[in-house]
């Protein structure tokens, strides 16, 4: 009986192992395709969002320096995920680090300042030879995370953790861009904290543009970044950053 059951497993193992060989040529190439599908579905959305409105809300951004250009594409996906939701422009603010590294700290920062609804990091990494790319990913991960968790202020992980160029371009270009998702994601994060904290908590600190001037924060219209910078001047305000 037992030798039965030996010769029974492994009959079974030898017809899953050469399942290929037993199927239609159409059917492998189907599976190919399937395969290949799988892979690529990374790069597109499967989240839905619902009508948001973040019109008076205040949105940060921190964003490298490094990958400029894909990360610059990202930005881009996120101002038109805030302005599907509403968001003024006026109201979107936009700080620079050095690398990915960096984005934890500058949004604690940020959001330790009670002046944002909500914080998005904004990055690339790309798997290279070394260790550098798992120790960098992991710290990022983990920190953007905890930042969150100790201020109470959504802080979205909007960092590409890629293998190559190929995957980052397609999940910051065209339909795919991530960015997009990303902006209303932090709307709705934004609204869950702040219709939680009419509960009881601490809500946010209203701010003004001229406190997140001060901050280091550009406003995007030019005309008003240089209004407030010449009022923070004359107050000699020292800011964060």
């Amino acid at each position: 009986m037992i030798r039965s059951a030996i010769l029974s497993l492994g009959a079974i193992a030898f017809v899953a192992s050469n399942a290929s060989a037993f199927m239609p040529t159409a059917q492998l190439s189907t599976t190919g395709r399937n395969t290949i599908d799988a892979l690529k579905m990374g790069a597109e959305s499967e989240v839905g969002f619902g009508d948001l409105d973040g019109s008076s809300l205040r949105i940060g951004i921190i964003r490298t320096r490094w990958n400029d250009e894909d990360v610059s594409n990202l930005v881009d996906g996120i101002k038109s995920g805030l302005a599907e939701c509403k968001v003024p422009e006026d109201n979107i603010f936009i700080k620079e680090v050095p690398g990915a590294y960096e984005l934890p700290f500058a949004a604690k920062l940020l959001a330790m300042s009670r002046t944002v609804d909500a914080v998005i990091c904004a990055g690339v990494l790309i798997k290279g030879d070394t260790m550098h790319f798992e120790y960098i990913a992991d710290a990022v991960s983990k920190g953007i995370m905890n930042v969150g968790l100790t201020t109470n202020v959504p802080v979205i992980f909007g960092v590409l953790t890629c293998m190559n160029e190929d995957q980052v371009k397609a999940r910051s270009t065209g339909d795919s861009n991530h960015g997009v998702d990303w902006g209303k994601t932090a709307v709705e994060m934004a609204l869950i904290r702040n219709e939680a904290m009419k509960s009881g908590g601490a809500g946010a600190t209203p701010a003004t543009k001229a406190d997140l001037s001060a901050l280091g924060f550009a406003a995007p219209n030019p005309e008003e970044k240089k209004e407030e910078k010449e009022k923070q001047e004359a107050k000699k305000a020292p800011g964060f950053f």
